[in-house]
């Protein structure tokens, strides 16, 4: 990772209802748009959703294995765009996550591109981190 343009292979994670209920569980966050059909539809949402702070976090799992433990994330910041419905099945729903390098600066940092996406669909838009490298 020392180039414009370098990339990392692209890294899936499995989310079901059984993460929702433990990310829950983590966050405190037990809005019903995340376990229940019905109040998510009634939220005008498809389906029930994964959490967004879930979805970026994902993200950040991702990097953080691509570059390794030596890299201090100096920023890290996300929009979130469209909702990851989760199908209340054993096998949930996939979310991908690929990066690339997109800028090397003078002081050795770098700043790292990441595209996050459910199915055929960008999940989360502009999502970058700036890393640096203890010396």
């Amino acid at each position: 990772m020392t180039a414009v343009g370098d990339t990392f292979p692209t890294r899936t994670f499995r989310v079901t209802r059984a993460d929702l209920v433990r990310y829950a569980a983590a966050s405190g966050d037990h809005n019903p748009i995340h376990w229940s059909d019905s109040r998510a539809a009634r939220a005008g949402l498809p389906g029930v959703i994964a959490h967004g702070m879930l979805s970026m976090g994902l993200a950040a799992t991702a990097l953080r294995g691509w570059v390794g433990e030596e890299a201090v994330f100096e920023e890290y910041g996300t929009r979130f765009t469209r909702p990851v419905v989760v199908p209340d099945t054993a096998d949930g729903v996939d979310v991908t996550v690929d990066g690339a390098v997109a800028d090397v600066r003078e002081d050795g940092s770098v700043r790292v591109d990441l595209t996050v996406r459910s199915g055929s669909q960008k999940v989360l838009a502009r999502t970058r981190a700036v890393l640096s490298y203890a010396r």
